[in-house]
């Protein structure tokens, strides 16, 4: 069993900023060669575009909501690194949905960006996974790991749309976990409370009530740094989890443990 990441090949979607941009960075720290995936081509040359070419982090721009643009990412990744062992699913998208508004679409776009796009790089992930496992008779082939929000459970009216996503995806996780250990590919989640991501900053740069509420209801009293989620990653990523798959881990600061979420941020 290996319980290093290093030579391993990692896609992390949502590298440009934030979590996923922490993710990244982190995975390469530790040796694993990492394609770092955004729809934002400008903010990912910002944060990595002057990395050097022959280093072991390259940088992918495209809608992933479009099938090409999955294909297209996993054959630059093949291309770069000749396989890929860890999928990190980290792109999300925050949208405050209005519960009554019959004609609000957010439900819909979130479900396709924080759902629909993680589910679809899954599947043809893990078939490249399987298909390089044809070499590789014992031992697990890949690991998947998918990033949601307490919200799934704890919820507020103008998150409606962001936590039906949430949810969707622990049971997305769930799913493909049963459908894939036979296949020796292993799937888990990370659920997370109030992180500072992008979205985040700017959110509570608006209102500084949200982040005062956001602390009185969090028991560690603080917003947890990006980078704070990392070493959930690496455990979920190496054999240290050999034994894990369809589980939702929950790094919230101990705010799940309370009873309500009175604060429209996630």
């Amino acid at each position: 069993m290996s319980f290093s990441i290093s030579g391993k090949t990692a896609i992390v979607t949502g590298a440009a900023d934030g979590i996923g941009l922490s993710i990244a960075r982190y995975l390469a720290d530790q040796g694993a060669n990492v394609m770092c995936a955004d729809a934002n081509e400008k903010k990912l040359m910002k944060s990595l575009g002057d990395e050097p070419e022959d280093g072991n982090i390259r940088t992918f721009a495209g809608d992933l909501r479009q099938r090409l643009t999955i294909a297209n990412l996993i054959s630059a990744t093949i291309d770069a690194f000749e396989q890929v062992d860890i999928l990190v699913n980290a792109s999300r998208q925050f949208i405050v949905t209005d519960a009554l508004d019959v004609e609000d679409t957010s439900v819909a776009t979130l479900l396709d960006q924080n759902l629909m796009t993680a589910l679809r790089l899954s599947q043809q992930v893990a078939k490249r996974m399987m298909k390089q496992a044809e070499d590789q008779p014992e031992g697990q082939i890949g690991s998947i790991i998918n990033l949601c929000s307490i919200t799934a459970r704890q919820t507020h009216p103008d998150l409606m749309g962001y936590s039906i996503a949430s949810a969707a995806v622990q049971q997305m996780t769930r799913s493909l976990a049963l459908s894939l250990a036979s296949h020796r590919i292993r799937v888990n989640a990370i659920s997370f409370g109030s992180v500072m991501s992008a979205s985040l900053k700017e959110t509570v740069a608006e209102n500084r009530e949200w982040r005062d509420d956001i602390r009185s209801h969090t028991p560690l009293g603080r917003i947890a740094a990006p980078n704070e989620l990392c070493g959930a990653i690496g455990f979920l990523a190496t054999d240290n989890s050999a034994f894990m798959t369809g589980e939702v881990m929950v790094i919230d600061g101990g705010r799940s443990l309370l009873d309500v979420v009175k604060a429209p941020a996630h």
